[in-house]
């Protein structure tokens, strides 16, 4: 617990009279909407006592705590993620940090490769559900009593009154509300066209290296979650063509700035 409260004592130091309700998690090459946060306050993650630092390209690596259409938030420009070396405790640090500094709300964005074949890159899904059962849980070991109980409901993790209005929200903007099943995978290798068929079958409809542990982490602390894949690519085997970093960046800077409008109006109803 400690490490947890030396983290938000010194962000609480630097808020000054901001006091968001709000975070959000800005994964590869989403960065984009932290240029929309005004009276903004930026904290590198190297300076806050015990945070994991960003190690991947396109994760800057800093904490924004400010406004978002006039709604106070902390944002999460970058994030860190157990391929990177970190264990899941340390990866999910940030969320039980963001407990003890009052978030009751966590925006949980990622670049997801597209599983279902009626998705393109490009587009968005909102996830209602997912898979994790290939990862150890990030809920391992002691439990931390402070933040929640022993054996959470894992019922409604990503709740349904959140995804009814991010439907609504991206019909407006893309035309195309997709909701669907995120399946978390440890990385760092994209997966096999095996394994992509095998996730087909068990019901995914798109495929990361994080948000999940994020997720389990916030629904145990009894902060509400909604959350967003952009599909940058489609999934091992479905195209026939090799996966890259750099398609993954490519395809979210072709459509950050539909991105950054979705989540402004979406904050904006808080």
């Amino acid at each position: 617990m400690k490490i947890y409260q030396e983290a938000a004592d010194y962000i609480k130091g630097k808020m000054g009279e901001i006091s968001p309700k709000i975070a959000i998690i800005l994964g590869s090459g989403l960065g984009v909407l932290s240029e929309e946060i005004t009276e903004k306050i930026v904290i590198p993650y190297k300076e806050i006592p015990n945070f994991p630092v960003s190690t991947v390209t396109g994760h800057a690596g800093e904490l924004i705590i400010g406004k978002l259409q006039n709604v106070a938030i902390i944002a999460m420009n970058g994030r860190s993620h157990y391929y990177e070396g970190y264990s899941l405790q340390e990866a999910t640090f940030p969320i039980r940090v963001f407990k003890l500094l009052g978030i009751n709300e966590l925006i949980l964005t990622n670049a997801a490769g597209g599983i279902n074949t009626e998705y393109k890159p490009g587009d968005f899904m909102i996830i209602n559900d997912h898979l994790s059962f290939f990862a150890e849980s990030v809920l391992r070991g002691k439990n931390m009593d402070e933040f929640g109980p022993r054996f959470p409901d894992m019922s409604e993790v990503y709740k349904k009154d959140k995804i009814a209005k991010l439907e609504e929200i991206i019909k407006k903007y893309t035309g195309r509300p997709n909701v669907g099943v995120y399946a978390y995978m440890k990385g760092p290798t994209y997966e096999t066209p095996a394994e992509i068929r095998a996730l087909r079958t068990l019901g995914a409809d798109a495929v990361g290296m994080s948000t999940v542990p994020e997720a389990i982490v916030a629904n145990h602390c009894g902060i509400e979650v909604a959350a967003i894949s952009c599909i940058t690519n489609m999934a091992a085997g479905i195209l026939d063509e090799k996966l890259s970093h750099e398609e993954v960046k490519e395809t979210a800077d072709r459509v950050k700035m539909t991105f950054k409008e979705i989540i402004k109006e979406y904050v904006s109803t808080k």
